[in-house]
């Protein structure tokens, strides 16, 4: 069988679903090939599981601090079951919603194991594609674009490949039955961090172990500092310029031991489980790119900035792309390609996507670090704001954090923000749209803040740049 369409997306996560959207709403024919369920990692592999689990890590730890609150609460009480029963409920319901969403656009799904080919009898070029269907039959989508949408998996450390007992990835971590005492993470990246915050509140005793010289290497110092002190300060081990010896690796009785050299010293590590968190590699073997002129960039499709591949009716968005592996940039970057390809006005600015972590407090980011900002040659102004100041954050119970705005010491432009504290991934968003609006540090803290809020942080960080902030 064959069908043909406008727009063939091979892929049906985060990024590739809402390109089919986009390009439905712009009244074009679309299909989407996908060989698991509709939402993909984010969906079911990754944000929606992990922040359902961390939030119910968060509701623990907080139930169990309640007399604090003027609350005595006793026998609290995790049953971890349960939590696993309130995920999989959050992730059936939000898959449902997307299969909605398809029906409501008339997209049309073809469920299978989807190969883009060469030239051929359907198509003088390449894209289109072969889907071997679940009962072996083959289906042939001709797409007049194709959009590669095929997302990412964990990458594998060689020598500590999962095994579900003693050597899990994220993807096997999120269907434990039941927690382990003790966890050895390594990784010390978003991934990883989100993992060491939420099995500690349920109790598990963590390690992490970063190659690098800060937890979450891609953000800013100060707050990687923080981050990494609030860990410690609730018994997280933090081990970081320390890299895993894999040849070290031993498994047994319940155990599993393994070295880590550090600083020129070995240090000897052991728990009943290890996650591995090193990153994400490309879906882009098996998918027929040996067909196309399609060229790869350290293992990722190359795109321009209209996310067309080298060869133009081809284009490719989300984590099998690299740069930011978000399903919100994914996202983005899908509706970016839909509108190039139709011949509407794309823009994509990745300095505009903010980045968020869920551990306990939260960190979100958007622009440059102070760091990368100097590496560019820009003189820097900076200011911050602790939450300890912002009466909001008391009431709360979430004192932790600060607020910081790195700004163009000659243009006054908003180079950066970085929080870290509580509800800061909802709080982001107001610096990421004052940096969409070219907005200057001073005008952002003229805004009149309603009090108490939290984001009054933001506004006093703002005027913390030209040393005008009131609260302290």
């Amino acid at each position: 069988m064959t069908i043909s369409c406008d727009v063939a997306i091979l892929g049906g996560g985060t990024g590739g679903y809402v390109a089919a959207i986009r390009a439905a709403q712009l009244g074009k024919k679309v299909v989407i090939v996908e060989q698991d369920k509709l939402g993909g990692t984010c969906l079911h592999r990754g944000c929606i599981p992990s922040k359902s689990l961390l939030r119910s890590a968060e509701v623990y730890a907080q139930m169990k601090e309640s007399e604090s609150y003027g609350i005595e609460a006793n026998g609290v009480k995790l049953v971890f079951p349960k939590v696993q029963e309130r995920k999989s409920k959050i992730v059936e319901q939000l898959h449902q919603g997307v299969l909605f969403l398809m029906r409501k656009n008339k997209i049309e799904v073809v469920q299978g194991k989807g190969r883009v080919i060469g030239p051929s009898i359907f198509s003088p070029q390449s894209g289109t594609v072969a889907v071997e269907l679940a009962n072996g039959d083959m289906e042939t989508v001709v797409p007049k674009n194709l959009i590669i949408a095929t997302g990412s998996r964990p990458r594998i450390l060689p020598g500590l490949e999962p095994d579900g007992k003693y050597i899990v990835s994220s993807d096997e971590a999120l269907t434990m039955d039941d927690l382990p005492a003790s966890m050895i993470i390594i990784g010390g990246g978003v991934i990883g961090v989100e993992w060491a915050s939420m099995l500690n509140d349920f109790g598990v005793e963590v390690t992490i172990v970063e190659a690098a010289g800060q937890l979450l290497p891609a953000e800013d110092e100060e707050i990687a500092r923080e981050l990494e002190k609030l860990l410690a300060r609730r018994g997280v081990k933090v081990l970081t310029n320390a890299k895993v010896l894999t040849d070290t690796f031993e498994a047994g009785d319940g155990k599993a031991a393994i070295q880590a050299e550090q600083n020129g010293n070995r240090v000897s590590l052991t728990a009943e489980k290890l996650l591995v968190s090193v990153g994400r590699e490309p879906n882009v073997e098996n998918i027929g790119l040996e067909n196309t002129d399609i060229e790869l960039d350290r293992g990722f499709i190359k795109v321009n900035e209209n996310m067309q591949t080298t060869e133009p009716h081809i284009y490719a968005i989300g984590d099998v792309i690299g740069g930011l592996q978000l399903a919100h940039a994914a996202s983005h970057e899908g509706i970016a390609a839909v509108h190039h390809l139709t011949g509407e006005t794309s823009h994509y600015d990745p300095l505009l996507i903010s980045r968020c972590v869920y551990t306990r407090p939260e960190v979100a980011s958007v622009g440059l670090t102070e760091r990368e900002a100097r590496s560019r040659g820009i003189e820097v102004r900076t200011g911050k704001f602790p939450f300890q100041a912002i009466g909001k954050a008391l009431v709360y119970g979430e004192r932790d954090g600060f607020v910081k705005v790195v700004a163009d010491a000659n243009t006054n432009d908003i180079v950066g923000v970085h929080m870290i504290g509580t509800h800061v991934t909802d709080l982001i968003s107001e610096a990421a749209l004052a940096k969409l609006l070219d907005a200057t540090p001073w005008e952002v803290g003229q805004l009149i803040y309603p009090h108490p809020t939290l984001a009054e942080v933001i506004g006093e960080a703002m005027l913390a740049v030209d040393g005008k902030a009131i609260g302290i």
